[in-house]
């Protein structure tokens, strides 16, 4: 605990500058998304000096100057959801002893050195117990979005429904997915990760039970939403677990393992799902969710407990206040007058300014959007293509999908590559310009790879399914493509936190709006245009239009600078 008048030295400038380029650095791979970002007002009150103001020159500056500032690069991914907020910020840096004061009669609340509260001092073991617990709810949660796909050939029958019907139980999950953390993701900032992980989760668990006994289609869909709903408040906040646990140095290893499971879980979807349903009825493919739900639910409330930053700081200050009965302590997020609302409707509206008014990240957007369509589409491409040119059987073609999970392994495990990759551009920048300025730009080489393995990858997949080819060789081609889109996510995923600072989670928010949007679209059509066009014509379809976008990654890693000093919400 610590005193802002007394005990908290003024720092000099360049002690100020690099703490903010560390909390700042820090975004790439924690805390919740959608959190919304506090306005230039919130920032004055919180950060106000005692003696000497800080002009809204200077404060600007400071902000868009801590774009990227690789102290060290922990991880080069970024699950599309999770980013630092400013709350987070506060927190750590009253807990290092920094930030800009307060008024003389406060004292304010922070971690003290070993602080046994402090979520980053639990034992390792409790603190991977945690992150395993939440990578496999966010691995359940992306899993459930595609097991569905198997489960269309008895659902037709059983329901006498149209394929393109059948699919849309599909597409509402995903919309769900795409919604929920506008609306769900700043709640966490009010009420804890702990409450938002019980909640969301034990609506998920209560949404499959109508999925599981539905009599028609029209249940089937209507609670395949409200699912995708209630997972979406989890995967909004679980990535930012991870960074509540762990310090910047210790991040690589657990956030790799995070990161990876929103990835692959749609790809296990059709892997597990086309045994049960090759084998017994589609409902036991949402009673095994519903066994797989249940056990992670217990383990939530068992091992899991509170570690979002701020909220700890708040209940450390309320216990302290009825301790000692001096209402002066207090947590830096009790000084912000924020309503649920308020907070609500800024996270809506952000990142629709972003979309409409940033040609950046917009066009990045639509890319990522693509990749997912693409992604969702294959789910039934897959089914029709290796069922009427190769005759596999369900769980069969189920495997088939092992192609894009190793190759989305391979990209998620290159990440040091790219991380020495960023070294040696900040290096050689510095070495041109004699000054430490990171660029944001600097995220995009794996993008600018991934690009052209995308297209590689749906060409290859398009013009190897003959007969009298071996089926390895169109899976290889979708490995390219999965490998593509995890590297292109990662570049754009992290320029985004980057390019924008103070607009980070309604940058992510707007990419993951995007995303969900474009991959509930595409199944709709994707049995139509393959039917119509031929599987070879309608691949090579998809793969021009991933031709169209490749080009962007790396117009903006050339021109981003240029563009970024023209744009209102970017760091210039």
């Amino acid at each position: 605990m610590t005193t802002k008048s007394e005990s908290l030295p003024r720092r000099d400038d360049s002690t100020d500058s690099e703490t903010s380029r560390q909390s700042i650095d820090h975004a790439i791979s924690t805390s919740g998304v959608n959190e919304p970002e506090k306005s230039d007002d919130e920032l004055e009150n919180t950060f106000a000096p005692i003696q000497v103001p800080i002009t809204d020159d200077e404060r600007m500056h400071r902000l868009q100057s801590t774009t990227s500032r690789p102290v060290e690069r922990s991880w080069s991914l970024n699950d599309g959801y999770s980013c630092h907020t400013a709350d987070e910020e506060i927190a750590e840096t009253v807990s290092r002893g920094g930030g800009d004061g307060a008024e003389a009669s406060e004292l304010v609340v922070g971690w003290e050195e070993n602080d046994p509260l402090c979520p980053r001092n639990f034992n390792t073991a409790r603190r991977w117990l945690i992150v395993v617990i939440c990578s496999m709810g966010s691995l359940c949660v992306t899993c459930t979005s595609s097991m569905y796909t198997v489960t269309y050939d008895q659902l037709t029958v059983e329901f006498g429904c149209s394929r393109i019907v059948a699919t849309l139980g599909l597409s509402f999950f995903i919309w769900g997915l795409g919604v929920g953390p506008l609306v769900l993701g700043p709640l966490s900032e009010f009420y804890g990760r702990r409450n938002i992980y019980i909640v969301s989760f034990s609506m998920f668990l209560i949404w499959l039970i109508p999925c599981a006994v539905a009599q028609n289609i029209e249940t089937m869909i209507v609670c395949r939403f409200f699912n995708g709903l209630a997972g979406s408040a989890f995967l909004s906040v679980a990535g930012g677990t991870v960074g509540d646990l762990f310090a910047r140095h210790e991040l690589s290893a657990p956030m790799m393992l995070y990161t990876a499971s929103p990835f692959v879980g749609p790809e296990i979807g059709p892997l597990v799902g086309g045994f049960i349903n090759q084998y017994t009825t589609w409902r036991w493919t949402f009673y095994v969710l519903l066994i797989w739900t249940g056990v992670l639910l217990v383990s939530l409330i068992v091992f899991v407990p509170e570690t979002y930053h701020p909220v700890l700081l708040r209940r450390k200050a309320q216990k302290i206040r009825a301790e000692t009965g001096d209402d002066r302590w207090k947590a830096p997020i009790e000084k912000l007058n924020r309503s649920v609302p308020q907070t609500v409707l800024r996270s809506i509206y952000r990142p629709v300014l972003l979309l409409t008014l940033e040609p950046m990240c917009l066009c990045l957007c639509i890319f990522s959007a693509i990749l997912l369509g693409i992604l969702y589409l294959f789910f039934g491409a897959f089914q029709l293509v290796f069922d009427n040119v190769y005759g596999f059987e369900l769980w069969q073609r189920g495997l088939c999908f092992l192609g894009l999970f190793v190759g989305m392994l391979f990209a998620i495990l290159s990440d040091p590559f790219w991380r020495q990759i960023y070294q040696r551009l900040e290096t050689k920048h510095e070495q041109t310009v004699k000054k430490d300025d990171p660029q944001p730009e600097w995220r995009l080489p794996p993008a600018i790879l991934g690009g052209p393995l995308v297209t590689i990858g749906l060409f290859i997949f398009a013009w190897t399914i003959y007969p009298h080819v071996h089926w390895i060789a169109p899976i290889i081609g979708s490995a390219f493509f999965g490998a593509g889109t995890i590297l292109v996510y990662s570049g754009i995923f992290t320029f985004l936190v980057d390019a924008y600072p103070m607009y980070a989670a309604s940058a992510l928010a707007a990419n993951s709006f995007a995303r969900s949007s474009f991959g509930g679209i595409f199944p709709l059509f994707g049995i139509q245009m393959y039917n119509n066009l031929g599987y070879h014509w309608a691949t090579s379809l998809l793969a021009f239009l991933t031709l169209a976008m490749l080009p962007f990654p790396y117009l903006f890693f050339r021109y981003g600078s240029r563009i970024r000093q023209k744009s209102r919400y970017a760091a210039a």
